[in-house]
Parts: C-alpha cells; structure tokens; sequence
C-alpha cells in the first residue's frame, strides 16, 4: 500500500463530511428527523474512517514540512494550529451530540449541536485547505 495517497484519501473524506454535515443540517431545518440523523451518523462514521486513516498515513509517513515562504507560512500555521485544537475539541463534542441524538434527549442535543455544528464544519474546511496548501500550493 502507498501510505502517501493517503493525504488525498484524507482530504476527499474531511470533504465528505462536510458535504454530510451541510446535508445533516439541511434536513433538520426542513423537520427531516430520520435523514437528518442518517446524515449525521455518516459524517460521523466518515470522520472515523478519516482519523484511521490519517494516523496510518503519520504513522507510516511521519510530518511533512510545509515548504511555502513569506506571508504563506503564518497564514498555513494558523489554519494548522486552530485546526489541530478544535480537530481535538471536536472528538468528545460529536460523541457526546451524536449519543444525545440517538438517544433521544434533544433538550440536550440541541444546545451542544448548535455549539458543535459549527467547529466541525470548520475542521472540515480546514483539513481540506491545510491538504491543498501542504500538498498542492505550495510544493
């Protein structure tokens, strides 16, 4: 297996959640409960599949430098930096969401869904730019 490709495997699928994400909401909007929840549990299912996917690619490929210059390089660490920590933050808030939704609490699954909602799309967007600026923009 070439490790490698898995940057871009990683990408495609921080994409797909995203798109999961924006149609999760869209459903719960339009009072859509049922694909409103399967959406959800794809996205979350898909962000599993990313971080096995991400820790076998570092684990077999370790850090890659980033080799843009001058105003790239604050801008690239930035994204980075704000994406690793809510990457991190996003975890125990999209369990702790997804395990209130299907359990059926929502006067406690609203309130966090409404708070984790936007941080997951943002680490979402956020993986993909880190990809392209890492991988494609800079290179």
């Amino acid at each position: 297996m070439q490790f490698e490709n898995l940057s871009t495997v990683n990408a495609l699928l921080n994409f797909i959640c995203l798109i999961l994400l924006l149609n999760g909401y869209r459903h719960i909007k339009a009072g859509k409960r049922e694909k409103h929840k399967r959406s959800m549990i794809a996205a979350f299912s898909t962000s599993i599949v990313f971080l096995i996917s991400y820790l076998l690619y570092h684990a077999n490929v370790g850090s890659v430098p980033f080799q843009g210059v001058g105003w790239a390089r604050p801008v690239y660490f930035i994204i980075l930096i704000s994406h690793i920590i809510l990457a991190a933050v996003i975890v125990p808030m999209s369990v702790l969401t997804l395990y209130r939704g299907l359990k059926g609490n929502f006067e406690l699954h609203k309130p966090l869904a409404k708070k984790t909602f936007p941080l997951w799309i943002y680490v979402s967007v956020t993986g993909v730019i880190v990809y392209l600026m890492l991988y494609h923009f800079f290179r």
